[in-house]
């Protein structure tokens, strides 16, 4: 089956679906992006997606392409179109198209917006949180709004690229204090000995992740202990867990920390529940 994007108000092949040479999200990496689970075909927390889009937007001052429920017409016609039951929706919004200069365009400029969506295997992503994942650490050389969803992501890819060369699946970022921020592509996550959640706050330089926040909800619905502070990688290799969440991992339990075992190095009790707790606080969207 072809692939269906939607591009600028277009449902194109795939294959054929293109963005204009002097798109600002190409020149400038002036844009925004959004990706949102999907399961058995509905959107999962597609209105907490919707608010921290509108939210990146107006931190970049970049008009909204359409209205919510326009986009969630768009939205849900991707994933039928691409008949995704289990996968990932992916929606990017730039400032649009103009002659290459580094102010903004004239304000009649129409922010440009694709969307695209494919499957994924759930068995795949269960086999590997059965197995826990590894990761290494690296200082934090980004910018400081990544509180805004922005496409310019050159440091994380370089992070998760070493990650890979070094046989890891995530690389978490330390500040220049000896803590750790997030992920690459992830929030993280410890537990301590005494069985306290930890992550770092959300208004400290991290993206404020749609899954960490349903995490945090269903920890506090489960009368699980959890703090939002600070953790430096040495304390994460003495936890009694780690884990890592995001909207394409969910919680995946994480054994080894710069090739440090955590605990007994196999995911561990409160990650595991926490996974397989997550889709009944999760906001499923209607059809």
């Amino acid at each position: 089956m072809s692939r269906i994007a939607y591009v600028n108000g277009q449902y194109l092949p795939h294959q054929h679906a293109s963005v204009h040479v002097e798109d600002r999200g190409y020149q400038f990496a002036d844009g925004v992006y959004e990706v949102c689970e999907v399961l058995g075909g509905r959107l999962i927390d597609e209105k907490r997606h919707m608010e921290r889009l509108s939210r990146s937007l107006r931190e970049l001052r970049i008009p909204h392409p359409m209205t919510d429920r326009a986009l969630g017409v768009v939205l849900r016609e991707v994933v039928v179109r691409n008949k995704v039951r289990d996968g990932l929706i992916y929606l990017q919004v730039t400032r649009g198209v103009a002659p290459r200069n580094h102010y903004f365009p004239p304000d009649h400029t129409a922010p440009a917006i694709v969307v695209t969506a494919r499957n994924a295997s759930v068995a795949k992503s269960s086999a590997m949180a059965e197995q826990g994942v590894a990761v290494i650490s690296l200082p934090d050389n980004r910018w400081d709004r990544v509180d805004i969803k922005s496409i310019s992501l050159l440091p994380n890819v370089l992070a998760k690229q070493t990650a890979r060369e070094q046989g890891a699946f995530e690389a978490w970022f330390v500040d220049d204090e000896g803590y750790v921020t997030e992920g690459s592509s992830t929030n993280a996550w410890i537990v301590t000995k005494d069985g306290t959640i930890v992550t770092r706050p959300a208004e400290e330089g991290i993206l404020k992740g749609i899954t960490r926040a349903i995490v945090l909800e269903l920890a506090e619905r489960e009368g699980m202990q959890f703090e939002e502070r600070s953790f430096t990688i040495e304390e994460a290799q003495q936890a009694r867990e780690a884990f890592i969440t995001a909207a394409t991992t969910l919680v995946m339990p994480v054994v080894s920390v710069d090739d440090v075992t955590v605990a007994n190095g196999t995911p561990g009790h409160i990650a595991t529940t926490l996974r397989s707790l997550f889709h009944s606080q999760a906001e499923i969207a209607d059809t």
